[in-house]
């Protein structure tokens, strides 16, 4: 990985989505290609967010209400239930734009392929989308592809 860029080992071109997509289609899509996320742009090729399989398990799992207790007739929350209003709306998403993650960490492909990977690792995230000077993506780098060029050395 020494001084490969993120253009060496990035995957041109993903398959995109737009925020109308119904989910079942960008189920089906990560589906029957195997991949675990998708990124999300606008009319204009511009990244708007992405949607990955963590996405979706809210909508398989489905979201807890907030605990609370009854008290007199009264409910009385035990913790903030605008704290779980995103659960709730995660698990009751029909649309891509609804369930998605908007303004996600992106990479460009001149970066040091290092530099992604230790982004990708400090914040937990398994893919960037590889954005040109315009905004537009071009590819999206996985954890996958990192680990393939490590092995390639």
């Amino acid at each position: 990985m020494t001084n490969k860029i993120v253009s060496d080992v990035m995957s041109y071109n993903p398959i995109s989505v737009t925020e109308e997509m119904p989910l079942k289609e960008a189920i089906k899509i990560l589906a029957e290609q195997r991949i675990s996320g998708l990124p999300v742009v606008n009319e204009k090729g511009k990244l708007v967010g992405i949607v990955s399989e963590t996405d979706l398990m809210w909508q398989e799992s489905g979201a807890t209400p907030p605990p609370y207790i009854m008290l007199l007739d009264s409910v009385i929350f035990l913790e903030n239930p605008a704290r779980y209003e995103k659960e709730i709306h995660k698990a009751l998403g029909e649309t891509v734009g609804e369930v998605m993650t908007k303004n996600p960490l992106t990479t460009t492909p001149e970066q040091l392929l290092s530099a992604a990977a230790k982004l990708m690792h400090e914040r937990n995230i398994h893919r960037l989308p590889v954005l040109d000077e315009n905004g537009k993506v071009i590819g999206i780098l996985t954890r996958g592809d990192i680990i393939r060029s490590m092995a390639t050395e």
